[in-house]
Formats: C-alpha cells, structure tokens, sequence
C-alpha cells in the first residue's frame, strides 16, 4: 500500500485519538487539526485553526490526500445544525482547492422509512454528510449507531447510571432495537475507508457490530456484565427530555451533550450492513465480547 499523506480532523475527540496510531501504524503520513495542538494526545503534527471560520485549512489540506472529517457538534439549543453544515461546507471549499482525493465521514444511521427523518442531531449529521460525499471525488461515509468503549460518551454514560442506579427504569424507547459496534471494528472500518484504493466514490456504508439487541436488553446486559444485575421496570412513555436531564446529574455529565445521546433512543437504528462487510471482510465482535472490554478499560483507567 502507498504511503498516503492523511489529515485528522477532530483528532482531540474520542474516534479520531482512536485512529490516529491505526493510521500511523500503517506507514502513513499522518497530521491533525485542532483548534489547541497542546490537547493532541496521540503525537503527530497538528495544525491549530477553526474548523468553524476556516482558518488554518489551508495549511492543514496542503498536499493531504484523504481527509477525515469528525468534527461534531453536541450542543443542544438552536442553530447548531446550521453552524454544523456551514463548517462541512467550508471544509469541502479548502478540500477542494487543496485537490484532496477523498474525505471519510463517521455519520449515523438513517431510521426506518415510517419512523421520519429521526432525532435532529441525525437529521445535521446526514445533510453534512451530503455536502461531504460532493466535496471530493472518492469521499466515503460511514454511518454507524452507538459506538462501545471506554471513551465513547453513549457508552460511558450507559454504564455509569447502570453503576450507580439500585432500580432501572426503562422509557418506552426501550424496546426499539439497534446494532451496536465495537470502538476497534469502527476505527478499522475508518482506516480502510480512507486509505483502500480500490474503492470507488462517493459511497455510503452502514455498519454495525455482530448482535442486534434492544435498547432495554442492551442496557441490562451492561450491568450484568459489570457484575451489578439490576432490577427494572417499564415506563410506558418515553419522557426524554426529562430522562436526560434526570441521566446527566446521576451520569456526572452535562445535559446538553446527554439529551442528542438520548434523543436517538427514539428510534430503532438498524444497519443494511451487507456492503460494507463485502468491501472491507471484517469479522465483527460481538456486544458481549466489546462491553468487556470496554468496561476493563474503564476500569484501568479509574
């Protein structure tokens, strides 16, 4: 395989320090871009800018080859979608004065047909990725549910109201069902959409981990294996806005990052992941298998 020069975006967020040393371990030439370089973990070179405003692209895209884009945004309030879609097409300006080949996007899952367009963070997250997959001429889009291990933020806070909950009480949302992936096969997934030459843009992939499970069932097989079965209940409604802010003061987390979290529980998200396991050949891991390891890595780093 080709060396590839290969731009980050988002490298201080949880996928892309994730994918940084994948990328890096295939002999590439990897670089970030951050608006602080000081809170780049992962030690490659990064260009300071905004993402928002433009400034530093230019010198961030220079000569890249494949750019990932995984910026997003998680505030609550209005105006976040707009600012969301006016920073992708920013991006696609530079990235295409800069001559960039393909730009890889980690979305999420579209719901049913008849369920509607879906929360409005998914709905932000699929025009961007529209306004991407017309930014370069190879451009790949993942999209996936939620994301296992430790660090994924709708992860951690499943299991820290499953650790300090005595009773789970489950909404209404808990039995829509969803396949969720391990942070290892996503990061895998990510580094093979943007550096397989052999792919033809712009595609759109969804994926998935290798158990369909519900909401409810996903959230009582955390607890058993963290070794805190927990008794629950029903709750015929789903009362999300109020869960959120219920779940971020028992989670330790900030309402306006947990309610977007929640606000896709509404809906089941099931990937149509047989083109992605054909072009890429991943043998994906099971929720049990991620959920421990997750939760050991929680562990050591507590």
């Amino acid at each position: 395989m080709p060396q590839l020069k290969i731009l980050v975006t988002g490298v201080t967020g949880y996928i892309g320090d994730r994918l940084v040393p994948r990328l890096v371990e295939d002999g590439h030439d990897v670089r970030g871009f951050a608006r602080n370089a000081s809170k780049v973990r992962c030690g490659i070179p990064t260009t300071e800018g905004d993402a928002v405003t433009g400034a530093g692209l230019d010198e961030a895209l220079d000569g890249v080859d494949v750019a990932y884009f995984l910026i997003h945004s998680m505030e609550g309030g209005g105006g976040f979608d707009e600012t969301e879609r006016k920073t992708a097409e920013t991006f696609v300006t530079e990235a295409r004065r800069a001559g960039v080949r393909r730009i890889v996007f980690l979305g999420g899952l579209v719901p049913a047909e008849d369920a509607g367009g879906g929360s409005k963070h998914l709905e932000s997250r699929h025009a961007v990725e529209g306004i991407l997959l017309e930014g370069a001429p190879e451009s790949v889009a993942l999209r996936a549910s939620m994301v296992i291990g430790a660090g994924s933020r709708s992860f951690d806070f499943l299991a820290s109201v499953v650790e300090r909950l005595p009773v789970l009480a489950l909404p209404a949302w808990r039995t829509n069902r969803t396949r969720p992936i391990d942070e290892r096969d996503v990061v895998e997934y990510l580094a093979l959409a943007g550096t397989s030459l052999a792919l033809e843009g712009p595609r759109t992939f969804d994926v998935g981990g290798a158990t369909e499970l519900s909401y409810g069932d996903m959230v009582l097989r955390i607890a058993e294996l963290a070794g805190t079965p927990r008794p629950s209940f029903g709750v015929p409604v789903s009362i999300t806005p109020v869960a959120s802010r219920v779940g971020a003061a028992i989670a330790g987390e900030d309402p306006a990052l947990i309610a977007p979290l929640m606000d896709s529980l509404e809906y089941t998200l099931l990937p149509d992941d047989a083109p992605a396991r054909e072009a890429f050949g991943l043998e994906l891991r099971t929720f049990d298998e991620s959920v421990r390891w997750a939760l050991d890595r929680r562990a050591a780093a507590a």
